[in-house]
């Protein structure tokens, strides 16, 4: 039953059109690289003048890369994974490749895809669309032989399959060959993903590698944000309230040595060292909470950030939709990250009202999504020292930040956090 329905299969059909069309843009890829490299590397001796055709080709061989990609996805169900992205890996004055480039694997496996493209196709058209023919015409043979001259087909006037019994087997045969037709085209697409796997995607250990690059340049950010917070705190510290406590001090010395003669300037004393206390207990609450709130570790995501919205100056809208806790790392990223921007939002955007919308939560694949716009003047600068730290601490948990913020506004800043 199997064999039947790989017959009337989408995926069978599919993989049939992906043959088809590889010809096609086979036959045009293969034109286009061996002309240009032909042409670029005759002419590369005269005054350079077959680098800009070199550097069009490799273009053009990437482009077709793209295409190839899509094509696999679309018909086959395949993704084929990218090279990781190499800064070096440019054009100098839009067409000139540059040494490293033209010494990358990916550059050179892409045209080497571009020229294998059109005998692997030829082979994979030819064997597709004979077996399905033979298949089909064996099989429908008995309908249409005696309409043959001599009553079946010949050969050289010799003719053969004429009786019943001959057409008979021959219709058994062809079934049995389009019976074979579905899981040869299939696995002629699985051997044509194979091939653009190697060709076009990194080996496993190039990705590894990629992999160690970034999470080694997330801990360079992750410990270069550690290292501006703590400053924060040191300068928040010492400018704020350690000055307050040392007037309470003074305050307080002044007081006790006018106790003897002046009780009621003593009392004055006592009562602006009050009041400066009172004020460093304020500055100190609001540095621990800047440093990590106790309502997100009591109460959660919820609770904290709709602390954060009834302090903020601008009229904020708040929807947080997140039906289990993430992890205590990942909360704190979210709370600063929302605390971070809608203080930029009341300090510089000149908004009349902001949003906040938080959701998703853990799982296997599970992540937080934070957005945050206003109605401001926009003009955020995703350099900046106050998005830059946003943006280090969210790498720092895999995460991704993205600013948008044109002139004249709208503001909007979203946050993507993995929770696994």
């Amino acid at each position: 039953m199997s064999l039947i329905r790989g017959l009337v299969s989408a995926r069978t059909w599919l993989a049939f059109t992906h043959h088809v069309v590889g010809l096609v843009l086979s036959i045009a890829s293969f034109t286009i690289v061996v002309t240009g490299l032909a042409v670029g590397l005759a002419t590369a001796l005269l005054a350079g003048v077959g680098l800009p055709v070199i550097g069009v080709t490799t273009r053009f061989s990437t482009a077709f890369a793209a295409v190839e990609r899509a094509r696999f996805a679309l018909l086959l169900d395949t993704e084929l994974p990218r090279w990781p992205a190499d800064p070096r890996r440019c054009y100098r004055w839009l067409i000139v490749p540059t040494r490293s480039m033209l010494a990358s694997r990916a550059t050179w496996g892409q045209i080497g895809y571009a020229l294998l493209r059109l005998p692997v196709s030829v082979v994979s058209f030819t064997l597709t669309v004979t077996v399905w023919s033979a298949g089909l015409m064996a099989l429908t043979l008995p309908l249409y032989a005696r309409q043959l001259p001599g009553g079946g087909p010949n050969v050289d006037g010799h003719y053969f399959l004429t009786g019943t019994v001959p057409l008979a087997l021959c219709a058994v045969a062809g079934l049995v060959v389009l019976l074979a037709a579905a899981p040869l085209t299939r696995g002629l697409g699985s051997v044509d993903a194979a091939l653009a796997r190697w060709l076009l995607s990194p080996p496993r250990d190039a990705e590894l590698k990629a992999r160690v690059t970034q999470l080694e340049v997330s801990r360079e950010r992750v410990v270069d944000a550690a290292e501006a917070e703590r400053r924060r705190i040191e300068r928040d510290l010492h400018d704020g309230a350690q000055q307050r406590l040392v007037a309470v001090a003074m305050e307080l010395g002044r007081a006790k040595a006018r106790f003897a003669d002046d009780v009621d300037a003593a009392a004055a004393l006592v009562d602006q060292a009050h009041a400066e206390a009172k004020a460093a207990l304020v500055e100190l609450r609001e540095l621990v909470r800047g440093v990590h709130p106790p309502v997100l570790t009591e109460r959660g995501l919820d609770a904290a950030l709709s602390g954060l919205a009834a302090r903020c100056s601008v009229p904020v809208s708040l929807q947080v939709d997140v039906p289990v806790r993430p992890r205590p790392a990942v909360e704190a990223v979210a709370y600063f990250t929302v605390a971070e921007t809608l203080t930029n939002i009341a300090k510089h955007s000149r908004a009349t009202r902001a949003s906040v919308i938080v959701d998703g939560g853990p799982g296997p694949a599970g992540t937080l999504n934070i957005v945050i716009s206003d109605d401001g003047i926009g003009g955020a600068d995703a350099a900046g020292a106050g998005l830059t730290g946003l943006a280090d601490r969210i790498a720092g948990l895999d995460g991704a930040l993205s600013v948008e913020s044109p002139p004249g506004g709208p503001t909007i800043i979203s946050a993507v956090i993995p929770c696994a």
